[in-house]
């Protein structure tokens, strides 16, 4: 049986793209009887930029809900938020530290993203990809599902690891990246990538008239009514060829094409459709949020669970380092 481990920053309300290109997808993988997922929430790692207290809660409460709301086991599956199991990420952490070369940090993307205005770097961001080879190989994590854009830091969590039992022994599990190489890209309301960072996204989660107010700001070109329009450059057309059945989409393209469709009708269209599609996990998200008694009980019997794996993991560790 293969252990599969996702990370989820607490970020807030996942939006339409995070829920296609991630979580429908790790989902699945869970639903495989041949894997163990982890699903945990990286509220830790969000210190990094979020300082505000009722934020992070707020945020990580909206991020587990989404989760459950798509249909993620909780009972099958191990559901957690990092920071109750602080303990045991942060003192992995630290020893992995102790084996980290500086130059290996220094070149991560995360930190030389901002390298050019060191003032905005904080020492929790620049040992970022410690804390994530912690979170992976505390819970012998075989594979991680990440973006290609991701794969830099999930090698350097597998070296990192490898450094370490090249000096004690094969004492942690080396992590694999799982990179779907057809993963979706989801363009935001303004054409490019969906994006928090941009404010171009879709929250499907949204009541009815913000909703539709979202989908209405998706960029169009001036083209006139009555016109025939290009489907293959137009936002709202491949959105909606994400979501709709395939007798749909054909339909959509031959409005398109013969003309007297408007940019109005599609967006229209979009937002029925999103609007049918996510209206069992619409409400799920909805419970979840009004009695967070009910979410907290889930995230405990999963942290539960995760405190069980961990601990042994430090054991094991601690023994090799002379602690025990």
């Amino acid at each position: 049986m293969a252990r599969i481990l996702t990370g989820i920053q607490a970020s807030g309300v996942p939006h339409l793209g995070n829920i296609l290109g991630a979580i429908l997808p790790a989902i699945k993988l869970s639903q495989n009887p041949q894997n163990e997922s982890f699903l945990f929430i990286a509220d830790l790692h969000s210190m990094t930029t979020i300082k505000d207290a009722k934020v992070m809660k707020e945020n990580t409460l909206a991020v587990a809900a989404a989760w459950l709301a798509c249909g993620f086991d909780a009972e099958k599956n191990f559901f957690y938020r990092q920071s109750r199991l602080a303990g045991y990420h942060t003192e992995l952490m630290w020893y992995l530290n102790c084996q980290t070369p500086y130059p290996m940090l220094a070149n991560a993307h995360s930190f030389k993203d901002k390298s050019d205005r060191l003032s905005d770097v904080n020492a929790g961001l620049f040992t970022y990809p410690v804390l994530q080879a912690a979170d992976i190989v505390l819970y012998g994590a075989n594979f991680v599902p990440v973006g290609k854009d991701q794969r830099q830091h999930l090698e350097m969590s597998k070296d990192i690891a490898a450094i370490f039992n090249r000096t004690y022994g094969e004492v942690l599990t080396l992590p694999d990246p799982l990179i779907d190489e057809t993963v979706m890209l989801i363009p935001g309301t303004d054409g490019t990538k969906m994006s928090k960072s941009y404010n171009n996204y879709i929250n499907i989660f949204l009541s009815e008239k913000p909703l539709l107010k979202a989908v209405k700001s998706i960029i169009s070109d001036s083209t006139p009514l009555e016109e025939p329009k290009n489907p293959d450059t137009d936002v709202t057309f491949k959105l909606f060829s994400l979501l709709a059945e395939q007798s749909e989409i054909e339909e959509m393209r031959l409005k398109y094409l013969a003309g007297g469709f408007g940019y109005g009708h599609a967006k229209q269209a979009l937002f029925d459709v999103l609007w049918k599609k996510f209206e069992k996990e619409r409400e799920v998200f909805n419970y979840y949020m009004a009695n967070e008694e009910a979410l907290e009980a889930k995230l405990k019997h999963g942290e539960a669970k995760a405190r069980e794996i961990a601990e042994k993991t430090i054991y094991g560790v601690r023994s090799v380092l002379g602690y025990v």
